[in-house]
């Protein structure tokens, strides 16, 4: 450990124990309660999507088909339900962060999750932030992150909700909600069930979709208990398993097939004790793969990661005005795999943050944080965020960030081509946003630049063989912009309209080219109106060109798709739903990834009801 490394730890040592606090308005105890605080402490400067409830529950189950048509991240699907990466602002799969109650998933043999492999019938909310968040979060976090989280409510009430969903492909939806509180006690159940013959034709007589099928399951459980009225345990749990046949591009292929499994267990307990508030938490996170490059063999090759986390986070209300935050962790992650070896690490950090209310239009919040580990050199973060309410419906707000991400077992283990000397990945950014607001509409635009240094890309050495360096540095700029208008005209009559559009640059400084699948553009579109019983909507999405080859001789045409759907309530307390869609209505045949065809036209129908 070097005299930087030294000096960081003291400091933020002092900080632990000289700072004075009292409960006040900064933070917090709600009476429902999500494990990931510091998405709403400090995202000072930057702009939060949220996903509802009702909108997770109605749409697909994967999770790529709700992002794709209400957020700015462009998706690359090897078909559909295949493997799904995100593109954040113009970087790549592994540059954007995925976090379940607060902490990092993203796969520690790729360092991206495969957005296919999330049903959002697990969660009561998702949302997305743009921008740098490493100082928080970690690794992984320079395009953007999405964040999963389960609550635990403590309000009395017991309530289950169930989904049946059919659709085209033989495609069955299956999910159960259980949510029970009583007294001091919480109890969250989510069951999911997701499968297709997924055989859908290719548009253009081109043939069949061969070797599609799949199926996955997945159990939540969220269980607090308040032992009193300053202490909280919180313990979460989730198991997903699936299979994929992999989808050919030609017949002659081998058929393939996939498995993972995927656990993450969290242990919570959360305290307010008269100056200072702490959070300490445990996690288990297991990530377990098998690839089966032919299904009529029995051979495969594997992957098996363990990781864990120990963290502990302590809160400082210096007064009204001041929130002071310390964050240490400690993550272990032993893994093996047929191309990696058995490996292990330890990673160390240490972060603190601030926060200031200067006046009631006012405030700032900056951070610093620093990883410690053996297997690789750490920079130094830091984030600086701003909110300057300018008028009663203008808000100005900056945000600067250095952000990083760290090799991944791959990057560092891979048998015969594994670099142990690369480097981190490390990007500088900034960005300027504006949110206006007026009654029942909202709209703002954020311009943001990105500089991305030591981008790890795997090359082909001279012997043939292809082996990860800091190959690239790339400039990232561009603007995101939404607009949200909620009308009510009486009691049975409700529009809302939510639209969003993107502009991304994302070159290779060297080159001055375009990343390979990045789009200039995006927009999406989701309009709906209720009234009595029915609610028809309708959801829009616009994909611009992308280069498929870093010279740009190859490119996939930009497309436009739009859904149509139709809900209608019954009961008293219209707990009972019946509802379809129409998926990809006009029948346009488009690709995201090149050979990878998508499906045409397709229909699905539900039924939702509680009780």
């Amino acid at each position: 450990m070097n005299r930087t490394n030294y000096i960081f730890l003291i400091l933020i040592g002092i900080c632990c124990i000289s700072a004075r606090a009292q409960s006040d308005s900064i933070h917090w105890l709600q009476e429902v309660e999500l494990s990931d605080v510091k998405l709403q402490q400090f995202s000072t400067g930057q702009h939060i999507t949220k996903i509802s409830d009702s909108l997770l529950k109605k749409n697909q189950p994967q999770l790529t088909d709700i992002l794709n048509f209400n957020s700015s991240i462009y998706f690359k699907e090897n078909g559909r339900g295949m493997v799904s990466s995100p593109s954040f602002r113009g970087t790549t799969a592994s540059q954007t962060a995925v976090i379940w109650n607060g902490i990092n998933i993203n796969s520690q043999f790729n360092g991206q999750l495969d957005f296919n492999t999330v049903n959002t019938g697990a969660y009561d909310q998702i949302s997305i932030r743009g921008g740098g968040g490493s100082v928080v979060y970690g690794t992984g976090a320079i395009g953007g992150s999405v964040h999963f989280n389960n609550s635990v409510s403590f309000r009395n009430k017991q309530e289950h909700q169930l989904l049946l969903q059919y659709g085209s492909f033989n495609t069955v939806d299956t999910r159960y909600n259980f949510k029970l509180a009583k007294n001091n006690w919480s109890l969250n159940l989510a069951l999911a069930r997701n499968s297709s013959d997924n055989n859908y034709e290719f548009p253009g007589d081109r043939g069949e979709n061969l070797n599609g099928a799949y199926y996955n399951h997945s159990v939540n459980i969220a269980l607090g208990y308040r032992i009193d009225s300053d202490h909280t345990l919180k313990f979460i749990s989730e198991t997903y398993g699936g299979k994929r046949h992999f989808s050919l591009i030609r017949p002659s292929e081998n058929r393939t097939k996939y498995l993972d499994l995927n656990n993450r267990n969290l242990l919570e307990w959360h305290a307010e004790l008269s100056d200072f508030q702490q959070t300490t938490s445990l996690a288990l996170i297991n990530e377990e793969y098998k690839y089966f490059a032919n299904t009529e063999s029995d051979s495969y090759s594997f992957g098996v990661a363990k990781s864990l986390i120990a963290k502990y986070d302590l809160d400082y209300n210096l007064n009204s005005d001041i929130l002071l935050n310390t964050v240490i962790q400690n993550t272990y992650t032993d893994g093996e795999g047929s191309n990696i070896g058995n490996n292990d690490r330890n990673i160390f950090s240490a972060a603190i943050l601030g926060k200031h209310q200067i006046t009631d239009v006012l405030q700032y919040e900056a951070g610093l944080r620093k990883e410690i580990t053996g297997n690789y050199e750490s920079p130094l973060l830091f984030s600086l965020g701003v909110n300057y309410e300018l008028t009663d419906f203008y808000t100005l707000k900056l945000n600067a960030s250095k952000n990083f991400r760290i090799p991944t077992y791959n990057d560092l283990y891979w048998s015969s081509a594994g670099n142990p000397d690369i480097n981190t990945e490390k990007s500088l950014q900034a960005e300027l946003g504006n949110q206006f607001s007026v009654q029942n509409m909202e709209a703002g635009v954020t311009f943001y630049y990105n500089d991305v240094s030591d981008m790890i890309r795997w090359l082909p050495g001279t012997d043939g063989i292809w082996r990860p360096g800091n190959e690239d540095e790339v400039n990232i700029y561009g603007l995101e912009s939404f607009f949200n208008w909620n009308k009510t005209f009486s009691k049975d009559q409700n529009f809302h309209a939510r639209l969003s559009y993107a502009y991304t640059i994302s070159r290779n400084q060297e080159t001055s080219r375009q990343l390979i699948y990045v789009p200039f553009h995006k927009a999406t579109g989701n309009l709906s109106y209720s009234f009595h019983h029915f609610t028809p909507s309708i959801q829009v999405l616009y994909n611009g060109l992308v280069y498929t080859r870093t010279d740009h001789s190859e490119e996939l045409p930009g497309y436009f798709l739009a859904n149509l759907a139709l809900a209608y309530t019954m009961g008293r307390e219209r707990e009972w739903e019946l509802g379809g869609r129409a998926n990809n209505l006009f029948d346009t045949a488009y690709q995201n990834v090149e050979d990878r065809w998508m499906p045409g036209i397709n229909f699905n129908f539900y039924i939702n009801f509680k009780f």
